[in-house]
């Protein structure tokens, strides 16, 4: 594939991914607008970072999803797209397995619950990568929606250890424990966590010209 190797090594972007069960995704969203409409949100809004992402030739595309088993075998998924489990722990943990899992080359990756995210978005952050060890996309409420690595060293076990996770020091902490020389910022993107995170993105998201977006859940609560 045109534009996956650089110098040899692989370009990886890994999106992160978990099965859309009403109950068992976006509980914060879910407070505001029920388990069945959060759950049919992340579905759609998952399935549409993919269909952007996952099949641009710059890079390979992972699906890394949770829970393992239930993931792996799921028909959700875009088939054409390798998978690999998350694995346990907290989301410290499964990143930094991720990581260690594939074979050399530059990685990001990328949440599931980001409507702005682009390719454009992407490469950019790949091209950080050139000239930074870390590289991180950051998010308004001080957390991230990408996090990547140049993977010029061996990707520690303590990777994105004593990180307050869901909190506005969610990055700084994630930064901390990367111990990188050189750190890289892409663009400011919000995720969606929050109903009130739901209007914003959606002023981020991609227009297409061409066919309906592919975001047919009603933002409105």
């Amino acid at each position: 594939m045109a534009g996956t190797i650089e110098n040899g090594r692989t370009r990886w972007l890994i999106i992160f991914v978990k099965e859309p069960r009403p109950g068992r995704v976006k509980s914060r969203l879910a407070t505001d607008l029920g388990t069945v409409r959060a759950a049919r949100w992340y579905r759609q809004q998952s399935l549409a970072v993919i269909g952007r992402l996952g099949s641009d030739p710059r890079w390979k595309t992972v699906l890394a999803v949770t829970p393992d088993n239930e993931g792996l075998r799921s028909q959700i998924w875009p088939a054409h797209l390798p998978r690999i489990g998350q694995g346990a722990g907290c989301l410290g943990a499964r990143m930094a397995r991720v990581m260690r899992r594939l074979s050399p080359g530059p990685a990001l990756i990328v949440g599931s619950d980001t409507p702005g995210a682009t390719p454009r978005h992407v490469e950019q952050a790949f091209g950080l990568l050139g000239n930074h060890d870390a590289v991180f996309g950051p998010s308004p409420d001080g957390g991230y929606w990408l996090v990547g690595l140049r993977r010029s060293r061996a990707i520690s076990a303590r990777t994105f250890r004593n990180v307050r996770w869901s909190s506005k020091h969610a990055l700084a902490d994630s930064a901390i424990s990367l111990n990188c020389r050189s750190i890289g910022t892409a663009v400011q993107l919000h995720d969606v966590d929050t109903v009130r995170d739901l209007a914003p993105a959606r002023a981020e998201a991609p227009v297409f010209r061409s066919g309906p977006a592919p975001l047919p859940f009603r933002w409105s609560s």
